[in-house]
């Protein structure tokens, strides 16, 4: 198994865990994943309500969060930690910034284009920048625009297929064609990329993510061109992800069918774990009186359901009666709670042999021919 190097950073175990939030990915898995030689990830979505006890202003309590979740994490691990910053997010300059004061090794950004996230960096500035895409179209776009506005170069580039979790950046009817596929999206991206690269005299990562699960597809998505894969899903069920006891065994107990694609009040498809809180919210049973937040700029109080911050927190502290769990596709198939270390050990096991076989199977062909 290859690192990921991007630019003067090295993950010697080429995975990204995915930033979820609300509240799921903060500095206890981020820093446990960095331990292990992986990039960790903490999400910067819902961080003022989850402080809300710092200050009842959101966006005040969201900076302060973000510093002591960074601060946390970095007491804990000397390895590579993240931030991921949507788009969406009213707070999202707010974000960046504190990320780049507080000297995160990196920014993740999607959840829409970061078009305009170069202009955040100050002279001196250490964080790398990532945005995340969903085509090559949108890989080239923002490419050009980053060099032609800001003569930056994206130090890497997250491909996010339609089989991962929360707000997709897929219509409905893409999400089961094969046309969108992650394998189908990354020869393309890469491509994409690579030509950019070569144009700057730049390598510049690509990073797929979305239905990744084990060692195995580790192996087939790198097999592509990928240089490394991002994971969220798989790290829920871990002892040290920061979610609630209930949040991790919702996924344990999940059957493929309860895994469903739901409307999200911010105006994106989101892929989650069927409940009744969801049933309520069908039925027509759930609708916010006012907006809390002002947390995302496409959600609109006057035709939400519900409000989907208080519905992802109350998933993160356990109270799934109202709330709800975002997901992969893959979350089925979770069956136990382990260490981190222990599934990082699991997915390089899973890699290696499905390595050597098929090293093994290249050698016979090689010997005895195709048959």
């Amino acid at each position: 198994m290859k690192s990921l190097k991007i630019g003067n950073l090295c993950a010697s175990m080429p995975v990204v865990q995915g930033g979820m939030g609300v509240g799921i990915s903060l500095s206890g898995l981020a820093s446990a994943v960095a331990a292990q030689g992986g990039i960790g990830v903490i999400s910067s979505a819902g961080l003022g309500v989850i402080y809300k006890d710092y200050s009842k202003d959101y966006r005040e309590a969201s900076i302060w969060g973000l510093k002591e979740e960074l601060r946390k994490a970095r007491a804990a691990t000397r390895g590579i930690i993240g931030v991921n910053v949507m788009v969406a997010m009213s707070n999202f300059a707010d974000m960046v910034r504190t990320a780049i004061a507080e000297k995160a090794d990196i920014i993740f950004s999607g959840a829409g284009l970061p078009l305009n996230l170069p202009a955040f960096l100050v002279e001196g500035a250490r964080t790398k920048l990532a945005p995340i895409v969903s085509s090559a179209r949108a890989a080239k776009l923002l490419c050009r625009k980053w060099f032609s506005e800001y003569g930056y170069i994206p130090d890497a580039i997250v491909v996010e297929g339609p089989k991962a979790g929360g707000h997709l950046g897929y219509k409905p009817e893409q999400l089961d064609d094969a046309h969108y596929a992650l394998e189908a999206l990354v020869p393309e991206i890469v491509a994409e990329v690579r030509a950019f690269g070569e144009e700057h005299d730049r390598y510049i990562p690509v990073i797929a993510g979305g239905g990744i699960y084990t060692g195995e597809d580790i192996y087939r998505i790198m097999a592509l061109g990928a240089d490394g894969v991002q994971m969220g899903t798989r790290f829920v069920t871990t002892e040290e992800c920061d979610a609630d006891p209930a949040f991790k065994q919702s996924y344990i107990d999940a059957r493929r069918e309860d895994i469903e694609i739901i409307q999200s009040p911010v105006g994106m498809p989101g892929r989650a774990i069927h409940n009744r809180f969801l049933d309520r919210v069908k039925q027509g049973l759930k609708r916010p009186g006012a907006c809390p937040f002002d947390c995302i700029k496409t959600c609109d109080v006057t035709h939400s359901p519900y409000c989907i911050m208080l519905a992802l927190y109350n998933a993160f502290r356990g109270r799934l009666q109202n709330g709800y769990a975002f997901c992969g596709a893959n979350a089925w198939r979770a069956e136990k709670i382990q260490s981190v270390r222990e599934l990082m050990a699991s997915l390089r096991a899973e890699y290696d042999r499905f390595a050597a076989g098929c090293a093994d199977f290249s050698l016979r062909n090689q010997l005895f021919g195709a048959k």
